[in-house]
């Protein structure tokens, strides 16, 4: 139980590092990626309105048989999603993860489909 609290901890502490130097604008909002064990969702934050533009996760794209295609696939609808808001320039903040697995398909599919970060 100690490890898992530990690790925990030290998620959370590299996540608000992390979002002490990612700051979203209205010109280049920011897109937050959460990863459960499961599943993995992703949004585009405005936060000086302090609104969310945009969002999707797996559970609304449930496309593929592993988790690194249904991440692509979640890259995929919010590029579509953000496109149809006239957002093009994000700023990405990986949640703390690696940019690596999960994250960097969706952020890789997110480039892939139009957006610029």
């Amino acid at each position: 139980m100690a490890k898992e609290k530990n690790a925990s901890r030290m998620r959370t502490v590299r996540h608000l590092r992390l979002r002490k130097k990612v700051l979203g604008s209205t010109e280049r909002p920011r897109l937050s990626v959460f990863r459960s064990s499961k599943n993995i969702y992703a949004q585009v934050i405005d936060d000086a309105k302090g609104t969310t533009l945009a969002s999707s996760s797996s559970k609304i794209t449930g496309e593929g048989t592993t988790k690194i295609l249904v991440a692509e696939s979640v890259g995929a609808d919010i590029a579509k999603k953000c496109k149809e808001k006239g957002i093009t320039t994000i700023v990405f903040d990986r949640g703390g993860y690696k940019y690596h697995g999960r994250v960097k398909a969706l952020a890789e599919a997110a480039r892939t489909n139009g957006l610029v970060f």
